[in-house]
């Protein structure tokens, strides 16, 4: 070939395992059979069979056993996705005071749940209804709420208007703002990165996107951090010990040498991570185990509940997560979860360069500092003013009502300049609704306290946290007032975070919703655009939109 000109080139190899099925191109890709199974007959223009040395002469080794050849009518078939999984699970429903006077549940920063449903949507496939947590979504955006003004870590903000998908029901939005650290006031950090590169990270949105991805956070970093990495494929192994945020040249260095290949030996390799992470553990610092994967944990311990043993097992070193999931295909969100909510973590799925650069660059210091940890919510709605109550989202994040002074019981953390929003529906008493269930009149069990002089109170809501060094909880008591406003006078990040949910309640296909109208939802969102600086309401906007 000669410069400037187009030229084609075939390398062949020898296979590392015999093929004894034949060889599937489907529009120029090859996919395994399983794959192809899922074209439609009539999505098929044309069909050819290669044999023998006609095959091999074009494909290698791989056609072997020949290779069939399929063009379709749109010449740019994307097989769909079969083999992701997510946890299911059944959405709250509503609850009387009466019967069920507490609601108590861990908080929860993780928004991967929504760049998840942003990828499905941009490559024009259906959203998994589980692969939908409603809660995640909103919090993938950024609200208003002032910072806090006392000793505490945080400020907490509440505002009661109408749900917009029920009209006759209201809203009550609760949110939690992180107070905002400068960056030279941060602790020193003492950080792992654990990496996969066994063979299912082969793909360009897979190890490429990661490597760039933790390119980002290496900038981030300054001389008094450290950084180490480690890998894990069929074995795992140190390939770079703790090295200065100075070096940034020699940390991109062993990053850019990565390369994919072999099974997945997850649960030695966060072994090795935490084993490296509480040899070099900065006391009072950040020390963290940063875990890039596409979740697909298939040797070792392999299954969730072992793996969700041995996460908690390192929680207690002191030592906090960070889960990054890349992927499509084979991500293994469940498995993610776990991770996460049991380590003392968070979690983001990076679907492009973008949002890699939004988690780990923009909210760098929220992603990766934990200001306060185990911050547990437990709301006592008043039976005066509140027929029934449901939590919208958060299902995975429940408590029990006497996990909430035990400080024992593991909960969410809070990074520094983070929001955390949580809704709740509300019944008000009075109000005819086909979504409730009578209860049977109790003869023993005192349900309300008629002489009690509670008539402007809505709800209590008591909230507990620990500093990220302690283990002692801190709780704090809020009341609030039953003063509702009509949902047009009430705050734009009110209006927005209430869309969000909506959408995300559309696409679980609830049946706790009457209205589903899309362009309900789009009216909604764009009555909230205001503070959107770096366009995340408007994508969302246009992602409802792409939906329908």
């Amino acid at each position: 070939a000669q410069p400037e000109q187009d030229s084609k080139m075939v390398i062949r190899g020898i296979a590392s395992t015999s093929n004894h099925n034949a060889l599937y191109i489907v529009d120029g890709n090859p996919l395994n059979a399983e794959e192809v199974s899922k074209i439609k007959p009539e999505d098929i223009q044309e069909v050819n069979v290669l044999k023998g040395k006609a095959a091999r002469k074009i494909y290698g080794r791989q056609a072997s056993e020949g290779a069939i050849i399929i063009k379709t009518k749109t010449g740019n078939y994307t097989p769909q996705i079969t083999d992701e999984s997510y946890d299911s699970y059944v959405e709250n429903p509503f609850e009387s005071p009466k019967s069920a006077p507490l609601s108590t549940f861990s908080i929860d920063v993780d928004n991967a749940s929504y760049t998840n449903i942003r990828r499905f949507i941009n490559n024009g496939q259906k959203v998994p209804k589980d692969a939908v947590r409603v809660e995640e979504m909103i919090n993938f955006f950024k609200y208003q709420y002032p910072q806090p003004t006392q000793k505490h870590p945080f400020s907490i903000n509440t505002e009661y208007s109408q749900a917009p998908w029920n009209p006759n029901h209201k809203l009550l939005r609760i949110g939690l703002q992180g107070k905002n650290t400068p960056t030279a006031s941060l602790p020193a950090s003492n950080l792992v990165f654990l990496i996969d590169v066994s063979g299912s990270m082969n793909s360009d949105n897979k190890l490429p996107l990661l490597k760039e991805s933790m390119k980002i956070l290496v900038n981030e970093l300054r001389s008094k951090d450290k950084v180490a990495i480690v890998v894990y494929a069929g074995s795992a192994g140190m390939v770079l010990p703790p090295t200065s945020g100075d070096n940034k040249e020699q940390i991109i260095s062993a990053l850019d040498r990565l390369s994919a290949g072999g099974s997945t030996a997850g649960g030695e390799g966060i072994e090795l991570a935490y084993k490296l992470a509480q040899e070099n553990f900065i006391t009072h610092g950040n020390n963290r185990v940063i875990l890039a994967t596409d979740g697909d944990f298939n040797v070792g311990r392999a299954s969730d509940t072992d793996m969700k043993t041995l996460i908690e097992e390192k929680r207690k070193s002191g030592v906090f997560l960070t889960c990054l999931g890349y992927g499509m295909g084979n991500y293994k969100d469940s498995k993610m979860e776990i991770l996460a909510n049991k380590g003392n973590g968070n979690y983001a799925y990076i679907d492009n360069i973008q949002e890699a650069n939004r988690f780990l660059g923009k909210e760098f210091k929220g992603s990766m500092f934990a200001i306060a940890k185990d911050v547990k919510i437990q709301i006592e709605f008043n039976p005066k003013h509140v027929q029934a109550y449901r939590l919208i989202g958060y299902e995975n994040r429940k408590l029990r009502a006497e996990d909430f002074a035990n400080d024992a019981i593991d909960a969410g953390e809070l990074g520094s300049g983070h929001t955390v929003t949580a809704l709740y529906e509300i019944i008000p008493t009075g109000v005819k609704s086909s979504f409730l269930e009578q209860l049977p009149n109790l003869k023993y069990t005192q349900t309300t306290n008629a002489d009690a002089n509670y008539n402007d109170e809505l709800a209590t809501i008591k909230f507990r946290y620990k500093q990220p060094d302690e283990e002692k909880s801190t709780e704090l008591i809020q009341i609030v007032k039953n003063e509702s406003q009509p949902l047009e006078k009430s705050s734009d990040d009110f209006k927005f975070s209430a869309a969000v949910a909506w959408f995300g309640l559309k696409l679980r296909e609830s049946q706790l919703i009457s209205n589903k109208s899309s362009q309900e939802i789009i009216k909604l969102a764009k009555a909230g655009l205001s503070n959107d600086d770096s366009g995340y309401r408007s994508e969302f906007i246009r992602l409802v939109e792409s939906a329908q």
